[in-house]
C-alpha cells in the first residue's frame, strides 16, 4: 500500500524555492532579479540553448559510488558551481553578500562577490570562510582599480575578475516600467565612463603588473564569442568566463550554452572556462561540464534561495541542486565529471516555450 510519508524539509523542490521567493519579494526587487534587457530575448535564449541539448545515457555501469565534488582554483568544492556575482543582494535579503558568503561556506562552494553588492569587500570576507573571488565594475582610474586588487588580495580572495560586457548600461524595462531604481545605480552613474573605456589594454596592464607567483589569477567575465576567447588567451587570461550577464545587457544575444562549445574550442585548454546564463537545474550543470566548462555560475538561483529563506534557503537550494546533479550523473552512467564528454549530449528541439522559469513547469510564476 502506498503511504504518503511526511517530509521534514520546508522545500522539497527548487520550484518551491522559486515560489517562496516570489511571495517574499516586493515587485521592484522581484522584477530586478528575474528580468532582463528590453524584450528579454537573451534571457529566453539562455534557457532555449540549454533545452536544445538532450542526453545520451550509458547503462549497465556500476553507479554505486558517485563523486559530485569538484576542484576550483586549487580548492575542493562540493559542486562545480559557484555563486555568480549579483549587484544589490541586500535588496533581496538582510545581510546581502554576507548572507550569500555564509551560505556558500555552509554548503561548500565558492562565492564571486560583485563590487556593487553590500556590505562590501572586507565585510563580506569577514562574514564566513569560503573560497572567494572578487568581481569589479571599473568606476575609476588605474590607481582606483589597483586599490581594489590590493584589498582583494589582502582579504583572502583567490582570483580577480573584470566584467567586460557593460560598456553601455542596458535598458531593463521591467525595472523601468515598475519605476524601480536600484540604489547603487545613482552612485555608479558618474564613474561609468571608466567602464565604457575599458579595453584589452587594461588586461595587459594587469598581467604585466601582477605576474608573480602570488598574483591573483585573472578572470574575464562576459566573453560571448570564440574571437574574444582567443584574444583572452593571447593576453594570458587565466579564466575565460562565458556570460551574457544573464540576459541583462545586450538583447538578442545567443544563449550561453550555445556559445560555450565555441569558446572551449577556441581556448584549446590554455585557460579554464566558466559559464553562467540561465543555469537553474542539476541537468543544466551536467550539460555545461560535458561541454567543457570547469564550473557553472548560478546567479538568479542564488538570489532566489536567499529571498526564499535567507542563508538556510540558499543552502537548501544548493542541496537540491546537488541531488539533481548526482541523479543526472548516475543515470548518464558517469561516476564523476571526468567521465562526461560531449558524446553524452545530442541536439534536440525544446519541448517548452523558453522563459526565465521554464525550467520549473509545475509552479508557474512571472
Amino acid at each position: 500500500m502506498y503511504v504518503n510519508a511526511p517530509h521534514t524539509e520546508e522545500f522539497l523542490t527548487l520550484q518551491e524555492i522559486v515560489a517562496a521567493a516570489r511571495r517574499n519579494l516586493p515587485p521592484g526587487p522581484w522584477s530586478y532579479l528575474v528580468g532582463g534587457a528590453e524584450t528579454e530575448t537573451t534571457v529566453k535564449r539562455n534557457r532555449q540553448a540549454l533545452d536544445s541539448i538532450a542526453f545520451r545515457p550509458r547503462v549497465l555501469r556500476d553507479m554505486s559510488a558517485i563523486d559530485s565534488k569538484a576542484s576550483l582554483l586549487g580548492q575542493r568544492t562540493r559542486l562545480p558551481v559557484f555563486l555568480a556575482p549579483i549587484g544589490g543582494l541586500e535588496s533581496l535579503v538582510e545581510g546581502g553578500a554576507a548572507s550569500a558568503a555564509r551560505a556558500a561556506a555552509q554548503f561548500g562552494v565558492a562565492q564571486m562577490l560583485s563590487s556593487v553588492c553590500k556590505p562590501g569587500l572586507e565585510e563580506t570576507a569577514a562574514a564566513a570562510e569560503t573560497l572567494r573571488i572578487f568581481q569589479l565594475y571599473v568606476r575609476g582610474d588605474t590607481k582606483w582599480v589597483d586599490d581594489f586588487i590590493r584589498r582583494a588580495k589582502d582579504h583572502g580572495y583567490r582570483a580577480f575578475c573584470y566584467t567586460v560586457d557593460v560598456a553601455m548600461y542596458s535598458r531593463r524595462e521591467r525595472d523601468i516600467l515598475g519605476r524601480f531604481v536600484k540604489p547603487w545605480r545613482a552612485d555608479a552613474a558618474a564613474g561609468h565612463r571608466f567602464q565604457s573605456a575599458l579595453s584589452w589594454d587594461e588586461v595587459k596592464r594587469y598581467k604585466d603588473r601582477y605576474n608573480g607567483r602570488d598574483a591573483l589569477p585573472l578572470v574575464i567575465k562576459g566573453i560571448a564569442t570564440a574571437e574574444d576567447a582567443q584574444l583572452a588567451v593571447e593576453h594570458g587570461v587565466d579564466v575565460v568566463y562565458v556570460s551574457n550577464h544573464g540576459g541583462r545587457q545586450l538583447d538578442h544575444g545567443l544563449g550561453s550554452a550555445a556559445v560555450l562549445p565555441q569558446v572551449v574550442a577556441a581556448v584549446e585548454g590554455k585557460a579554464k572556462v566558466w559559464v553562467d546564463g540561465g543555469f537553474m537545474r542539476g541537468t543544466d550543470v551536467v550539460k555545461a561540464i560535458a561541454l567543457g566548462a570547469e564550473a557553472v555560475g548560478v546567479g538568479r538561483l542564488c538570489g532566489l534561495g536567499l529571498a526564499a529563506g535567507g542563508v538556510a534557503g540558499l543552502v537548501r537550494a544548493l542541496e537540491l541542486l546537488e541531488d539533481e546533479v548526482r541523479i543526472a550523473l548516475g543515470l548518464l552512467g558517469c561516476t564523476s565529471y571526468a567521465e562526461l564528454t560531449p558524446r553524452h549530449l545530442a541536439p534536440a528541439a525544446p519541448v517548452a516555450e523558453p522563459a526565465t522559469f521554464s525550467a520549473f513547469p509545475h509552479l508557474p510564476v512571472s
